[in-house]
């Protein structure tokens, strides 16, 4: 069992802790898509289509032109008349190109296929040119015909689709002003710590954030949006109100808090999570660094993300955690590790799998270093991080690997 509310006061601490897999696993399945939403086209680019977008009538919706010149009917010479009105036999009009084919029309000549003469009258004859190709007057020439594209109710661009700037370009031209996308999971960050500073050199007894640059862009990254931070100290008071009012605007789906996960008594994470009927999802990870992790979910249905206070350890437990419930809150995929062969020796660590920054060299997995719990420098340079079985690996040894946000195509 791996869900309780918290206070029920049974510790999940004193039970087998889940390992990494197994958090994953909870984390991508305990919450399931958040609803569509209608978005303006330029607010649509970049975002996954729910409902498919179709011709609401043939594209194009009538015929034009392809090029500039005149629209003839008939095999010529032509007597040039007004544009715009219906050509009988023997007639011509200029025309630009995309302008509509006038009634009548059985092609368009090009201009540089045509001679404009007079006759003294007023008159003005079209004539085709001693080089035009013999071609160049036949039906149809130079017309794109109505529904060339797309005829009415063709799917354009089917649902679940990631849409990019063309589709937008597509929906446009098909007379779409809004699309039904998923809607992004808005996450807010409560950072905490009265020994954090947020600028210049922290004294001794003082840390700087590590926290407040960062989690904004990796939330976009991971495919949600930021809803704000907010930075507290270390009182219950505090945390109490920071996880039960929720920004001004809309409301977060999720909240990720930076410490407080501990069980000192310093640490009120869970107590403030009971006294607003919260419910633990996750209470510890077997995985180093970022055990203390905690999943859990409030009465009104937003998730809360317990991170370590550990720079590190945050953020492998921010991909443990974080990854998996914002790719099924925003309807996607859970990202599976890919094997790659080990270029190192790793020890075990019993009972627990080890998340290891690591960079590629020649496709083989060599583990960054510097880094431990409270270092970013080894993070800073890898390319992804490693996830070691409880029993090591041994170099030559395939061992599973996963992308950061920051290094993954289309995170």
């Amino acid at each position: 069992m791996l869900t309780q509310d918290v206070a029920a006061g049974t510790s999940l601490s004193r039970r087998h802790a889940p390992t990494w897999a197994e958090a994953r696993h909870v984390a991508y399945h305990c919450g399931g898509p958040l609803p569509a939403v209608s978005a303006t086209l330029r607010e649509a680019i970049g975002r996954t289509l729910t409902s498919a977008v179709t011709a609401q009538r043939n594209l194009p919706h009538y015929a034009s032109s392809a090029m500039d010149g005149w629209a003839i009917n008939g095999s010529g010479p032509w007597t040039l008349t007004l544009p715009g009105r219906q050509l009988d036999a023997g007639e011509a009009s200029v025309i630009a190109t995309g302008g509509l084919v006038p009634t009548g029309a059985t092609a368009v000549l090009r201009k540089e296929s045509g001679h404009v003469s007079g006759d003294g009258s007023g008159i003005q004859r079209l004539t085709l040119t001693p080089d035009a190709p013999p071609e160049e007057a036949r039906p149809g020439r130079h017309i794109r015909p109505a529904g060339e594209e797309a005829l009415r109710g063709d799917v354009l661009i089917p649902a679940g689709t990631l849409l990019n700037p063309a589709h937008i370009a597509l929906a446009a031209v098909a007379g779409h002003d809004d699309l039904q996308v998923q809607r992004k999971p808005r996450v807010a960050v409560v950072l905490t710590g009265s020994e954090v500073v947020t600028s210049g050199e922290p004294a001794p007894g003082q840390v700087r954030d590590a926290f407040g640059p960062q989690l904004d862009a990796v939330i976009l990254q991971l495919g949600a949006e930021p809803a704000g931070q907010l930075r507290i100290g270390d009182s219950y008071e505090e945390w109490l109100a920071a996880l039960g009012n929720a920004p001004e605007g809309l409301p977060p789906d999720v909240t990720i808090t930076t410490g407080g996960t501990g069980k000192s008594g310093t640490d009120h994470f869970r107590d403030a999570l009971a006294a607003l009927g919260g419910r633990l999802l996750l209470d510890g990870i077997a995985m180093r660094p970022g055990h203390p992790a905690v999943l859990a979910e409030l009465p009104d249905g937003r998730f809360v993300i317990g991170l370590p206070g550990n720079p590190l350890a945050a953020m492998m437990a921010l991909m443990t955690l974080g990854e998996p419930l914002l790719a099924a809150l925003g309807n996607r995929s859970l990202r599976a590790a890919r094997r790659v062969t080990s270029g190192a020796d790793i020890d075990p660590c019993p009972g627990r799998t080890r998340l290891m920054p690591c960079t590629f060299i020649h496709d083989l997995a060599f583990p960054t270093s510097r880094t431990g719990p409270g270092m970013m420098r080894g993070l800073a340079w890898a390319d992804g991080y490693m996830a070691v079985p409880p029993e090591g690996v041994a170099a030559g040894a395939p061992v599973s690997v996963l992308p950061l946000p920051w290094t993954a195509p289309n995170a």
